[in-house]
């Protein structure tokens, strides 16, 4: 059988982070009592009528600027007709063929559309606790219900499920760098669907799709494709065919169980909404859009790399998080002479494992000033302290704050500067270790390690260990 390729497109939600919903005077909130951000408008109480939401068309804009898209001239709000008890319509206002923007791309990916819409409320099924004369029963929150949200929609242009996590975290920083949502996917103010299909490798012809929902995380949704596409490629091996559906991903088990067949849109019944004048942004409106955004994390990715010879891995670590990049770039511009990749490779590996350690804060949150670490990475590279004190130093900085220098100066860790006290030290060590000195004189380049403890432990750190490494190498002939 010929090999099969992955086919990936991602629908993303992103409600928006506006005082008020989409068409009424309700507030937003997040964990509030069920449904006292209700009125008679998302309710759809008889004789009401919508009004769009100006800051939430702006916030739109703004992620269509992001992403690059063509802004229609004139596009239209739709009702998108279905019955399920989230709905009070029994319909919602999105957009169908004429979406506020197209055409777009982030990375190599291309965007297919992108689209404002009113979000459902919010359901809670109850388990078999909560069954009632014998059915299941469901409640019912409307704070949810009329947020605000902007779809995107990507073309089928992702190829592996750790391609798509990855893109999927590029989105959400980007959302996040704009100031139009907090993305926070646990609250569901992002949530991502993925279509999956397969296909004859270098076909250009789509398999049939399915569509892969409850995936609240970027490592579910990894996993839910994974999942999806390995039970796609059983199938088609095993002489069956795929069927358009709807699944649900449980990732306590990484099984699918299927919701219902996949809709068409003609099973929405779209109509142009007759109580909306359509979307017509000014120049005035697009101009500010455009100028409005901040770098994004694409273009601070390409400048890092470029700019200041930061590895890509590395990079990519900072800018997923704007305030650790901001953070980065402050120590490096505190840090003079200090290569910003070496500056980079402190915060992402020596603070970040010490963050980690003391309950897993952001750096920009710590107690480390970025002027302290700049101190500090500086400290070390001009070998004022080694390496391991300078991790002991890290580590008093990530506990109470404060200066370097003082830390050095009160812990004594300043490095040994003379080198006959040093020499001396070595000598000691080696005749403490003959067995290792007779493995590194015969060649065991490993066996050096024990006699580099030993001046360690003697020094308390203090000791250079590119220097260590030196005198024992010239005392044994090595």
């Amino acid at each position: 059988m010929a090999e099969l390729e992955a086919v990936i497109g991602l629908e993303i939600h992103v409600q928006l982070s506006t005082r008020t919903k989409m068409f009424c005077g309700c507030e937003l909130s997040f964990g509030d009592e069920p449904n006292v951000h209700t009125c008679p408008v998302c309710l759809a109480h008889p004789g009401v009528l919508p009004v769009p939401n100006e800051e939430a068309i702006r916030y739109a804009l703004k992620i269509a600027a992001a992403l690059e898209c063509e802004v229609a001239p004139r596009s239209i709000f739709h009702r998108k007709n279905y019955f399920y008890p989230d709905n009070p319509k029994a319909y919602q206002i999105s957009q169908y063929d004429l979406p506020l923007a197209v055409n777009g791309r982030l990375g190599e990916i291309r965007i297919h559309r992108a689209h404002l819409e009113e979000d459902a409320a919010k359901t809670i099924h109850l388990g078999e606790s909560g069954r009632i004369h014998g059915s299941g029963a469901s409640l019912v929150d409307f704070n949810r219900g009329g947020t605000p949200l902007v779809e995107i929609v990507t073309e089928p242009d992702l190829r592996s499920a750790a391609e798509a996590a990855t893109w999927a975290r590029l989105l959400r920083t980007t959302v996040r760098q704009l100031g139009v949502s907090d993305v926070n996917m646990e609250e569901g103010s992002l949530r991502v669907d993925a279509n999956v299909s397969v296909r004859a490798a270098g076909s250009e012809r789509l398999g049939t799709k399915t569509e892969l929902k409850n995936m609240n995380s970027f490592r579910f949704l990894e996993r839910g494709i994974e999942a999806e596409l390995a039970r796609q490629r059983e199938l088609i091996g095993a002489g069956g065919t795929v069927v358009q559906e709807t699944l649900h991903f449980h990732p306590e088990d990484g099984s699918l169980t299927p919701l219902r067949s996949k809709e068409e849109a003609h099973d929405y019944r779209y109509f142009p909404e007759p109580d909306l004048v359509p979307l017509a942004p000014t120049e005035a409106m697009l101009r500010e859009a455009r100028e409005s955004l901040p770098e994004l994390p694409e273009a601070r990715l390409r400048r890092y790399g470029e700019e200041m010879g930061v590895a890509e891995d590395v990079a990519t670590v900072l800018v997923a998080d704007p305030d650790t990049a901001d953070y980065f770039e402050r120590v490096a511009a505190a840090a003079g002479g200090v290569e910003p990749r070496v500056v980079a490779n402190w915060v992402t590996g020596e603070l970040a494992a010490a963050l980690r350690g003391d309950g897993g804060e952001s750096a920009a949150a710590s107690k480390v000033e970025p002027e302290a670490l700049a101190t500090l990475v500086a400290m070390v590279q001009e070998k004022k302290i080694s390496h391991g004190s300078g991790k002991a130093v890290l580590a008093a900085l990530v506990a109470e704050g404060g200066d370097p220098l003082a830390i050095v100066e009160r812990e004594g860790l300043a490095q040994i500067s003379d080198s006959g006290e040093l020499e001396s030290i070595v000598a000691a060590a080696v005749d403490a270790n003959p067995d290792a000195a007779e493995q590194v004189r015969a060649g065991n380049q490993k066996a050096i390690g024990a006699i580099v403890g030993a001046v360690m432990k003697e020094t308390k750190g203090r000791a250079d260990g590119g220097e260590v490494n030196r005198l024992i190498r010239a005392k044994l002939g090595a």
